[in-house]
């Protein structure tokens, strides 16, 4: 089975520029945990994913103020993606591998088709493997050996230098894990 077979098609997504409040209506609206972060609605190239962890640890955790902090604070940058033709088996060993409950979909251009949930692989595959990747994800987190990514690149590139950029990182993470096997 694919992630494009089990994945939700009707995804919906904020902004860098969008406030932590919209993100937390958004999530309460739809009754998800997590939403990527997209570089325009009409052109869904995904730019992180902001879930309700990053959420409460950023806000409510810090005492701030939900209308202060933009998505772009908080989200995860350059997110774990997967494309519609993964199978489920490679959908689960990336969540394992990486420590994530949701995995946004991407086309071959890097916009967001859909997400994959650990919810949606439970609902089609055994589960033992089901069992082996929740344990894999609640392991304590991994030491982030990755370079940090700059803040303000934003502001910096052409849409379509982000998009090579993102695409490039996307590229260089996955060599990173094939080289770490």
């Amino acid at each position: 089975m694919l992630a494009k077979d089990v994945m939700t098609k009707s995804v919906v997504a904020c902004t860098p520029w969008d406030t932590a409040q919209t993100a937390a209506k958004l999530m309460k609206a739809h009754d998800v945990g997590a939403i990527p972060v997209v570089w325009d609605m009409t052109d869904p190239l995904v730019e992180g994913i902001v879930t309700d962890r990053d959420l409460c640890c950023a806000v409510i955790a810090d005492a701030k103020k939900g209308d202060s902090i933009r998505v772009s604070e908080l989200m995860t940058p350059v997110p774990v993606t997967c494309q519609p033709e993964c199978t489920i088996e490679e959908c689960e060993e990336l969540m394992q591998e990486n420590q994530v409950r949701r995995i946004p979909v991407v086309d071959d251009r890097g916009r967001c088709v859909g997400i994959v949930a650990l919810a949606d692989i439970a609902q089609h595959a055994r589960a033992e493997q089901v069992a082996t990747t929740i344990k894999e994800i609640c392991k304590p987190a991994k030491e982030d050996k990755r370079a940090p990514i700059k803040r303000d690149y934003l502001d910096e590139q052409t849409h379509e230098e982000d998009q090579v950029l993102l695409l490039n990182r996307r590229r260089e993470l996955r060599r990173e894990a094939e080289v770490s096997r």
